[in-house]
């Protein structure tokens, strides 16, 4: 059940994170809020998200699988002058809180990434008040669409793909959530999906930078040279290939994700 986290927590994975907002990354959430709500957010990261659904409900409460981890979300708290949100360590297929708690369970782009996401599912809905909500929204990595078709980026993709993967994870989440919903008991499931688009010349150069400096220097590197799933050469030459697409005058990126709400 036990996965291991493909991105880990190099400056330039945060930096990408950072950049997450409620209104980027959780819109679909949104209009269902409301400032009574006590809310759970399952794999709280960097704290970005979590610190704007503070702002817009009674009682928020982080949770992410280490302290170290959850360290991250406690500086933007605190950053922030929130006092409305609670710190858990908390394994998603096991969590260590009564049945009932909360009004909505929220994740991030974490069921990609653990070993077991119909276990998490189950688990987010058994901690979710009755007439709850359940809420999950995650990339789908087959489904990036980029232009122009670079064989650097293509490479890139397989090697996450097969990393993700070899980690226990499902990097082709999106597609899934549907699913895994279903799978966990949920009968009231509504789906959808929406999309990052990179296409200015800032935000080529912002995420394509970003990458270029994670497939050399993030946990991805070091677990594509350590396995040998990549070489260095290898590593330099998609790095490379995401500073091209970056300068590209016509560079043009989407990501997709799924997305659900089941109500309990």
């Amino acid at each position: 059940m036990d996965a291991v986290y493909t991105h880990g927590h190099h400056a330039s994975v945060l930096r990408s994170h950072r950049w997450r907002t409620a209104a980027n990354s959780a819109a679909y959430l949104l209009p269902h809020l409301r400032p009574e709500m006590s809310l759970l957010d399952v794999g709280s990261g960097p704290g970005t998200i979590t610190a704007d659904l503070a702002r817009r409900v009674a009682r928020v409460t982080a949770s992410e699988v280490t302290e170290q981890a959850l360290a991250l979300a406690r500086t933007e708290i605190e950053a922030g002058g929130l006092d409305n949100v609670d710190f858990a360590v908390a394994d998603v297929h096991h969590l260590d809180f009564p049945d009932a708690s909360f009004d909505v369970v929220h994740a991030h782009q974490v069921l990609q990434h653990v070993g077991d996401p119909v276990q998490a599912l189950r688990e987010m809905r058994r901690v979710t008040k009755p007439g709850g909500i359940v809420a999950a929204r995650d990339s789908d990595y087959t489904a990036f669409t980029w232009y122009p078709a670079l064989p650097a980026l293509a490479e890139w993709m397989t090697l996450y793909q097969k990393l993700a993967r070899a980690n226990g994870g499902e990097p082709d989440a999106g597609r899934r959530l549907l699913s895994w919903a279903r799978a966990a008991g949920f009968e009231e499931v509504t789906a959808t999906s929406s999309t990052w688009c990179f296409a200015s010349p800032d935000d080529r150069a912002w995420w394509g930078g970003m990458w270029a400096e994670r497939v050399l220097g993030s946990a991805l590197a070091e677990q594509a040279l350590a396995t040998g799933a990549a070489t260095e050469d290898d590593l330099r030459r998609i790095s490379r290939g995401w500073l091209e697409w970056a300068e590209a005058g016509d560079g043009w990126l989407s990501i997709l994700h799924g997305e659900i709400l089941c109500r309990t």
